[in-house]
């Protein structure tokens, strides 16, 4: 599900960034660019979560903490001083244009990363082998 999830705001991210990007530049450039980061930290993460191994996922562990900071620190901004953002971000008041699931997409993301962490680590002590990555 969590890879589901990524994948769509991927997409839903990247084309409408693209979009905006082209179509509509002048109108709100900080904005527009910030939807096209969101959109290449999502497909990160997606990537990252599809090909698992432990490099993989510290690799989207970071990106996850890095996506929750982006979230806060935009929802914030959004608030503080609207006249920045002329129009909305996917990160804009912390998510609320998406039902708020880009606030809680990266904190469901870090907990799963950080309980199949545990797993491997687990498997790996009951088998008596170090996890790889693969």
């Amino acid at each position: 599900m969590l890879v589901l999830l990524y994948g769509v705001f991927t997409v839903a991210a990247a084309s409408r960034s693209i979009y905006q990007l082209i179509a509509q530049y002048d109108e709100a450039p900080l904005a527009y660019a910030l939807s096209a980061v969101s959109a290449a930290v999502y497909a990160f993460i997606t990537l990252s979560l599809v090909r698992g191994g432990d490099g993989a996922r510290r690799a989207a562990l970071v990106c996850c903490a890095a996506e929750l900071v982006g979230v806060l620190v935009v929802g914030t901004w959004t608030l503080v001083e609207p006249s920045a953002f002329p129009d909305e971000t996917v990160w804009s008041d912390y998510g609320m244009g998406y039902l708020f699931i880009p606030i809680f997409l990266p904190v469901t993301g870090l907990l799963w990363l950080r309980r199949a962490r545990r797993e491997a680590t687990a498997d790996a002590t009951t088998t008596g082998t170090a996890a790889t990555d693969g």
